[in-house]
């Protein structure tokens, strides 16, 4: 079996199991792109798919599986701006929406869904001193959480 169709069938296995999927993504070889990670199959029940950038993908996904349980098993919604207590150990998260960047680009939901059907919904985790990408003093380089919006 062709990888792309392996990986895919896969991916429908977790969806049909769980109700998503999480895709991680990774730069290529000496490139500077950011690792992220996101959530594919909360769009079949008309909810944003999830994504979180930056961390390494065994943490991004554990994030990721916690909040689209949250949204799939207790119906959970979070808004533009939101900020999220509980998911950090002693760190808030902001929730942003925005569309799909070249750095933030979900092919698989994409090609499961249509572009035009996914919606986003971004998980922004603060550096240690709580400050946000688009705060200043942030301590990473901006390529290390790329935005799909700000709140």
């Amino acid at each position: 079996m062709p990888p792309l169709e392996e990986f895919l069938q896969n991916q429908q296995r977790l969806i049909n199991e769980f109700g998503w999927a999480v895709t991680a993504v990774l730069p290529d070889l000496g490139e500077s792109g950011s690792t992220f990670a996101y959530t594919v199959g909360l769009t079949e029940h008309d909810l944003p798919e999830l994504v979180i950038a930056g961390l390494d993908p065994l943490t991004a996904q554990e994030l990721l599986n916690d909040m689209a349980a949250r949204v799939s098993s207790r119906a959970e919604r979070f808004t533009h701006g939101q900020r999220v207590a509980d998911l950090l150990a002693g760190y808030d998260a902001i929730i942003v929406e925005g569309p799909a960047t070249d750095a933030l680009h979900p092919g698989a939901a994409h090609a499961r869904y249509g572009k035009d059907r996914v919606r986003l919904q971004q998980i922004v985790w603060p550096d240690t001193h709580s400050r946000f990408p688009w705060d200043d003093g942030y301590e990473y380089p901006a390529h290390v959480q790329p935005l799909l919006g700000r709140p």
